[in-house]
């Protein structure tokens, strides 16, 4: 069984492309990491918030990675979305087999359009703060730039990539 990770700023495609990905496969979970952070209801931080969100945040990971293991231990692939920086990019490295991580680029002007025409649960700082963080995730197996490609074009080419590591 393998566990893709999908990262990449805001509005890069990961839940939607997640998702998708995930209904290709005969067994497959999908898992949001935004769900999992959510989870905290009492004392929440959002990962930007000092050292409580970034303790949060590597939590988040963590907890991803169990529910990962415990689905690949039933039987089935897993595609996880989540935000990734290098630390909690360590965690899903240390913590999965065999893990594939594929950073989605978009364009920061594509990215706001495409949020525009959905619920933001975050400031434009804020998204622009994770768009100008994202930059910098070099380490990662692929990395796919989402702006010009429609979900059908990007699925493929995950899909191509999932299937030959």
């Amino acid at each position: 069984m393998r566990v893709l990770v999908l990262s990449g700023p805001p509005a890069a495609g990961k839940s939607t492309l997640g998702r998708r990905l995930a209904s290709t496969r005969t067994r497959c979970a999908f898992i949001d990491v935004d769900d999992v952070r959510q989870l905290v209801v009492a004392g929440a931080a959002a990962p930007w918030e000092g050292s409580e969100g970034w303790r949060q945040r590597r939590l988040s990971a963590v907890n991803a990675c169990s529910l990962a293991r415990n689905f690949v231990t039933a039987g089935m692939d897993v595609v996880v979305a989540d935000v990734l920086n290098e630390e909690t990019l360590a965690v899903y490295r240390a913590s999965l087999d065999g893990v594939l991580v594929v950073h989605l680029h978009v364009a920061y002007g594509r990215a706001r359009e495409r949020a525009e025409g959905r619920p933001v649960y975050i400031t434009w700082d804020e998204f622009a703060m994770l768009h100008r963080e994202q930059r910098s995730m070099a380490v990662v197996d692929l990395w796919l730039d989402t702006t010009r490609l429609t979900v059908q074009e990007t699925t493929e080419r995950l899909l191509a990539a999932w299937v030959t590591e």
